[in-house]
């Protein structure tokens, strides 16, 4: 029998239909691109002085394979004062980004044919990445719940699938693609069911500083020590180019996953690292501007969109609206997508790309200037309106 030619999981991953739609839309003359989640904020002025005092200091070597100890230590100081957890350290590993850290953390925890929850929707990521580690997911759609993966769900769930070899749960929150996040007591009852089955828990919670009406909760001050906690600068400093993210864990675990990450990438960008050390010692109030900024956006577009028959899921936190698709326009996400890019050129996200329960929804990005919003809003209800009569949806 002849050999593949490439790895066949590599082979049945799909390239993201987020990435690609976004090229896609691309080419349209004056189109307004609501689809990535990258803030239109620039990165700090400290922060871009840090990396250049580093370059010019010749940090230009590798680091220590978890990242130099200075920023580990302030990273746990960071995240240990802002979410009252109690990291040292050595249960830091700088990584190249969340997404990286993602990959290093499912790779360390899953052994062939154990299976990883993933509650849905959500970011796609840790799909494809489960299964390029011979992993297998079970996908639980969780918009009845409003959008929150209950603790009964996660017991039925488990119940449902015995011979499933269940090794995490994946939570992402405040959550891509709706914006809804959870309180302490939902965590806690999560919590109480994880720690029964003897389950790791992979929280990103790389938008845990873009929170509004509520603290952030993390995971990991509630189940440390089975929470592998996934977190970066690229939201709150807008930073997503410079690729600086973070694994935090028990100790037992961290040891396992610097074997993991050291054989992705050996380290991380080791000048990035020094502007991450700047981030994180002088720069914990950057994110403060930046979140009353996207309230604003945020609360605009429920406004305006809400007056045009968009129902909302309910966004406390990132910088996303997952909107339904108004009674009086095509229902298939896709469809509505296209149509609306080509025809008012406006470009949002299919709700389908995020898996079950995203179907007839779309997901809007708000991480664009105010004015480009009132323009996106004016286009969207001259699309709309021509499709007939609106009618306001329920707040």
């Amino acid at each position: 029998m002849a050999k593949s030619k490439f790895n066949e999981k590599i082979e049945r991953i799909a390239i993201s239909d987020i990435r690609r739609f976004d090229e896609e839309v691309s080419a349209i003359p004056d189109i307004l691109k609501l689809t990535l989640g990258e803030p239109d904020f620039k990165t700090p002025e400290h922060i871009k002085k840090a990396a250049i005092k580093a370059i010019e200091a010749d940090h230009s070597h590798y680091s220590p394979t978890g990242g130099i100890m200075p920023l580990r230590a302030a990273a746990a100081a960071y995240y240990n004062e802002k979410y009252d957890l109690n990291y040292t350290p050595e249960q830091v590993v700088t990584t190249v980004g969340a997404t990286e850290a993602i990959a290093a953390s499912l790779q360390t925890v899953l052994n062939p044919d154990e299976t990883v929850i993933v509650p849905t929707p959500i970011f796609p990521l840790y799909i494809p990445i489960t299964k390029i580690n011979d992993g297998r997911v079970i996908l639980t759609d969780t918009s009845a719940d409003g959008f929150i993966l209950t603790a009964a769900r996660l017991r039925k769930i488990i119940a449902e699938y015995p011979l499933a070899k269940v090794k995490a749960v994946v939570l992402n929150y405040p959550c891509n693609p709706t914006g809804v996040t959870y309180s302490r007591k939902q965590l806690a009852e999560l919590a109480a069911v994880i720690r029964e089955q003897g389950l790791w828990v992979i929280s990103d919670e790389i938008y845990a500083e873009l929170t509004y009406a509520k603290k952030h909760v993390s995971m990991a001050s509630i189940l440390p020590e089975q929470t592998i906690l996934v977190t970066g600068l690229s939201k709150s400093h807008a930073m997503t180019g410079w690729r600086m993210g973070f694994i935090l864990g028990p100790q037992d675990f961290i040891d396992q996953a610097l074997k993991a990450h050291q054989n992705m990438v050996t380290s991380a960008t080791t000048s990035v690292q020094f502007a991450g050390l700047e981030a994180m010692q002088n720069g914990k109030q950057d994110s403060v501007p930046m979140r009353k900024e996207y309230a604003r956006r945020r609360d605009f577009l429920i406004k305006e969109l809400t007056q045009l028959g968009f129902q909302m899921a309910s966004p406390d936190g990132a910088f996303y609206l997952f909107a339904k698709i108004p009674a009086n326009c095509p229902q298939s996400s896709w469809k509505f997508v296209r149509d609306l890019a080509h025809q008012a050129r406006v470009a949002l996200i299919p709700g389908i790309s995020f898996g079950p329960g995203g179907e007839g929804y779309v997901r809007l990005s708000y991480a664009a200037s105010y004015e480009s919003l009132v323009e996106a809003v004016k286009r969207i209800r001259g699309y709309v309106t021509a499709r007939g009569p609106v009618e306001p949806a329920a707040k």
